[in-house]
């Protein structure tokens, strides 16, 4: 008798492209569990059919259940999944997404180790942010300040822009609803845009914890990466919600953040920069390949196949 856990995984050729999936989808108070190659979500309302291929990142809010035969679908496919808290703001756990190349994580690890090329990276991240300001021989102090500087600036603009009152930058970790209207705006977006950058980066293969601007958490890369789009998609994307009022501020700054996403094809950007950044548009990776690619260490950092006993020459296999 056939089973679903015996269906044959994808190979990466199969896989849906990250920068061509929804980038998030939010679910509370709900069973979820699998038809096929959908993800379905039962409620009071009945039921709702996913494709789950289409998935970037799958948000688990209060009151959701899960079984395994979806997290084995999702898994298959390679989407992200994050159980976060209320509205959306609290992270508490990440599921592993499909990886089948070390290329990125390589990269990665290569220029974290080395002290110069860490912030050699960390610039290029801040001349992502603003690329009308030249990070160039700035130590990491003054990149800071200078984010300082335009983050407030970013705030005042977007309240002449939407016409939304705005005071300062207030988090309230315990309670969401401390804040006024557009400071919960912004703690959505910013929570929100986490979960998109850790599907992104642990699809690609990369370290969650290997930061070159955040340090000593094992989401630092994320939060790095999550900043990227900070000042012109986040932000811009929480006023918008704001202007609206403030009755059900998370929900609609998530749709506003997901239309804007879309809108500006985040995700491919994401990727590109990602591998940008590493310096690994050209390293070695099997995304392209319709099998994995396992190698082995030899003498002169080179890499040769495994499936073989060196001493006799013969396949062990």
């Amino acid at each position: 008798m056939s089973t679903i856990g015996r269906r044959p995984s994808s190979t990466p050729r199969e896989l849906t492209r990250v920068g061509d999936r929804l980038s998030f989808l939010y679910l509370e108070r709900c069973t979820i569990h699998r038809d096929d190659n959908a993800i379905t979500a039962t409620d009071a309302d009945g039921v709702t059919h996913v494709p789950s291929a289409t998935i970037g990142t799958l948000l688990l809010g209060p009151g959701t259940r899960v079984t395994h035969q979806a997290m084995a679908l999702l898994g298959e496919c390679g989407a992200g999944v994050t159980w976060v808290g209320e509205f959306g703001v609290r992270f508490y756990a990440g599921g592993r997404a499909l990886t089948r190349s070390s290329g990125l994580i390589e990269a990665q690890a290569t220029a974290w180790a080395n002290r110069r090329t860490r912030l050699e990276v960390a610039r290029a991240m801040y001349g992502l942010r603003f690329p009308d300001e030249d990070p160039a021989g700035h130590s990491r102090q003054e990149l800071l300040s200078m984010e300082g500087h335009r983050l407030k600036e970013c705030y005042r603009r977007e309240s002449a822009r939407t016409g939304v009152p705005w005071r300062r930058r207030e988090y309230h970790r315990d309670d969401f609803s401390a804040g006024d209207p557009p400071n919960q705006a912004i703690t959505a977006a910013a929570q929100c845009m986490y979960g998109v950058a850790h599907s992104v980066v642990s699809a690609l293969g990369c370290s969650p914890g290997l930061g070159f601007v955040h340090s000593g958490h094992e989401r630092s890369f994320v939060l790095d990466v999550a900043d990227l789009y900070k000042t012109d998609v986040a932000i811009p994307a929480a006023f918008d919600a704001a202007s609206e009022g403030a009755e059900d501020i998370a929900s609609r700054t998530r749709r506003a953040l997901r239309d804007r996403i879309n809108e500006t094809r985040l995700l491919d950007r994401c990727v590109r920069d990602i591998k940008s950044l590493l310096g690994a548009t050209g390293s070695r990776d099997t995304t392209e390949a319709d099998q994995d690619r396992v190698t082995l260490h030899s003498d002169g950092d080179t890499h040769v196949d495994s499936g073989h006993n060196y001493g006799t020459d013969e396949p062990i296999w």
